[in-house]
């Protein structure tokens, strides 16, 4: 079947699994008389993009791109314990690096490929690599290795895993095709399927500084990425969280990974604790290691406090190049954090009223944040990992006029157009306010 008539079978609806997997063998075929060009595949990219993908289809297509490069392979003996959790992403969030590591501790095996971020802030490989010397980029063999001795990596795509994907995203980026359902959920779907994996929990938010805004769009994400997993032989469940406010007080790479490491000595704030105790809850009660996903969550809460979440990330840390002389005192870790380079300014906003603090508007501070550094607005940016703002304060609490609220780290001066717009992010009422959990629906 050429392209024309896979457009043609994919509009019409009778498009078949064995045709999408057809697809797929042409995207990555080495052989030239086989391999379609990046017009052909645009063509079906832009059908499925108009006309989508039943549930059966968008299977096909994920099983097929999984099996379009090699798969991690695990020992029959532990195999079962092998998860991983992939969020949408939003601002501040650093869920990822003090769940693998409380996961890893409590006898799961992690080895969790992340990614790099376009937009406000970096990825979680973007905040990792605010550590000096921690290298994500090893080998399939490696990976392998580490998740076999120690239980965890956190690590970058390799070349050879899920290429499909990366033909497809490329194409996808420059031809308008990216917000499709089909293509987003076989896009994540088969890379976290060629972990290998036996569970997997889906973090899908919504709010003004998601992905989705509305959360109907973020359950229907959900829904076809856990239908599309779970046919791919991975037991998989989503939550629904909201991404209005920052997750936690940090935004910006280096402040994220100092907040982390304060999450795994038990001092985290209470929104980041939550969604880490929760997802890591369901990962432990789906392998079998928690009764349920209730007593999960308190195994992932104790790690979080008795400091063995800690010491598996920093084992994993030291493995992957970090220096183990980073880890030994506050001081160090800030040193090496970026955190107290002389060059490095910060700036202390104070409230100009007293209240309740009723909002703290996420978008308004990435979009600074990204202004300053934290980010990219060009793949091939440079981040400035130092850069970010440090919350003092929470949904909920009273505040006094001329109280600071937030401090800004920063190269050089703030303008006085940021100062205006990290004003504007904060609301704040002279009537009680109590703060909702994130946490507004599982989808299994």
């Amino acid at each position: 079947m050429n392209s024309e008539s896979l457009s043609k079978s994919i509009q019409e609806g009778t498009v078949t699994p064995e045709n999408i997997r057809e697809f797929v063998e042409n995207v990555i075929s080495d052989q030239e008389s086989k391999r379609w060009n990046d017009s052909e595949v645009e063509r079906v990219l832009k059908s499925i993009f108009d006309f989508g993908l039943g549930p059966e289809q968008t299977a096909a297509l994920t099983d097929s791109m999984r099996f379009s490069g090699r798969c991690l392979e695990w020992p029959e003996e532990w195999k079962h314990l092998v998860v991983d959790k992939h969020s949408t992403g939003g601002v501040g969030d650093k869920v990822s690096i003090p769940l693998a590591p409380a996961l890893t501790s409590c006898g799961l095996k992690i080895p969790m490929i992340s990614g790099r971020g376009l937009g406000h802030t970096g990825g979680t490989l973007d905040k990792l690599e605010s550590l000096p010397g921690f290298n994500v980029q090893l080998s399939i063999e490696d990976i392998i290795t580490q998740v076999s001795d120690i239980g965890i990596s956190m690590v970058g795509q390799t070349e050879d895993l899920v290429p499909a994907d990366r033909r497809m995203y490329a194409i996808r980026d420059v031809s308008g095709t990216v917000a499709s359902l089909p293509l987003i959920t076989s896009s994540i779907i088969s890379k976290k399927a060629a972990e290998s994996l036996d569970a997997l929990v889906l973090d899908v938010k919504f709010g003004r500084a998601a992905f989705m805004k509305e959360k109907k769009d973020a359950r229907e994400l959900a829904a076809a990425m856990v239908d599309a997993s779970n046919r791919c032989g991975i037991k998989t469940s989503a939550v629904l969280t909201t991404m209005d406010q920052p997750i936690g007080s940090a935004i910006g790479n280096s402040l994220e990974i100092l907040e982390s490491i304060e999450t795994m000595r038990g001092n985290g704030p209470w929104d980041l604790e939550e969604l880490v105790c929760a997802q890591g809850g369901e990962l432990l009660h789906a392998t079998g290691i928690a009764k349920d996903a209730e007593i999960g969550f308190v195994m992932i809460q104790d790690s979080l406090h008795d400091g063995s979440a800690l010491q598996c990330f920093i084992q994993m840390a030291e493995s992957q190049g970090v220096d183990s002389s980073v880890f030994e005192s506050e001081h160090s870790l800030c040193l090496a954090l970026g955190l107290l380079d002389p060059e490095l300014n910060t700036t202390e906003i104070a409230s100009s009223i007293s209240g309740t603090i009723s909002d703290i508007d996420a978008m308004k501070l990435a979009l600074v944040a990204l202004d300053l550094g934290a980010g990219r607005k060009k793949i091939n940016d440079v981040i400035d990992h130092s850069v970010g703002f440090l919350l003092n304060v929470e949904l909920g609490q009273s505040i006094e006029e001329g109280e600071i609220w937030i401090t800004a780290h920063h190269r050089g001066q703030l303008s006085n157009k940021m100062v205006e717009k990290i004003k504007e992010s904060i609301q704040i009422t002279d009537s009680d306010f109590e703060p909702e959990s994130r946490i507004h629906e599982w989808i299994r």
